[in-house]
């Protein structure tokens, strides 16, 4: 089985730079998009392979996540069950009859940090709440763009973005964002990439300024983790970083049931 995960940010643009044709080449049996800021009404997904589970944010133009799927899941779950959580669009979990799997747009903090306490405080605890019960139930992957560079191999710049005495650090390298990946990691989950790739240089997010990408001054921020028994069955965990499209390139898992 292949699954990939893309923050495309908006569906439709992506669409315009190649996302038809690197689905069609890569053929995953799941794809798990973020950031569509589209309702399903206003775009024309030519994949008549896929099932297409949408959960649009209410605000037109923001958020948003699209799951497409080969197989019919036994279930669909949007949200997280919370109101103060459920208006962007950010979670869809499809249950099949071995695992779950979640993709999720973790809400960014803000440049100015005006939504770090909201990220920090509610989001991230009541999303691993809501993993783990998943978990009681039956092993869980999930992925997608969940906005925090985790250790500083995970971004070209950790020294300027860090957290010091004297500035409470960058939006996706803050302690208390990065705290919450520890979280995730503490309660059992795999980052299913640092199992096969443990070097620096591997991002998934570039800024549009300062031909970041082309120097390859990057974050990654986008993950597959997964309950800690699928490890063996995860064959390989991967980075697209060549695919263009979205300020983000896809990344991939291979995984056998």
């Amino acid at each position: 089985m292949k699954y990939i995960s893309w923050n495309v940010n908006g569906i439709r643009a992506c669409i315009k730079k190649g996302f038809l044709d690197f689905i069609q080449k890569e053929d995953p049996d799941i794809i798990c998009i973020q950031e569509t800021k589209a309702y399903e009404s206003q775009v024309e997904l030519d994949l008549p392979n896929y099932n297409h589970y949408w959960n649009s944010a209410n605000k037109a133009g923001y958020s948003g996540t699209l799951t497409l799927s080969k197989k019919k899941p036994i279930n669909i779950y949007n949200g997280l069950g919370i109101e103060k959580h459920d208006q962007e669009g950010r979670v869809i979990a499809l249950e099949f009859e071995d695992h779950y799997i979640v993709n999720v747009y973790t809400p960014n903090s803000k440049r100015d940090l005006s939504r770090l306490n909201y990220r920090s405080q509610e989001w991230n605890k009541d999303f691993l709440f809501h993993m783990q019960e998943l978990e009681k139930e039956k092993p869980v992957i999930f992925c997608g763009d969940l906005n925090v560079a985790h250790t500083e191999i995970d971004l070209a710049n950790p020294q300027s973005n860090k957290t010091t005495k004297s500035k409470p650090g960058n939006a996706g390298f803050t302690n208390e964002e990065r705290k919450g990946f520890d979280d995730i990691l503490n309660a059992g989950f795999i980052d299913s990439f640092r199992l096969f790739n443990n070097e620096s240089d591997n991002y998934t997010w570039w800024s549009y300024m300062f031909n970041s990408r082309k120097k390859n001054v990057g974050w990654r921020i986008d993950y597959f983790c997964l309950s800690q028994s699928l490890k063996n069955n995860l064959k390989d965990s991967f980075i697209y970083s060549d695919v263009l499209g979205s300020d983000h390139c896809p990344i991939g898992i291979e995984i056998d049931f």
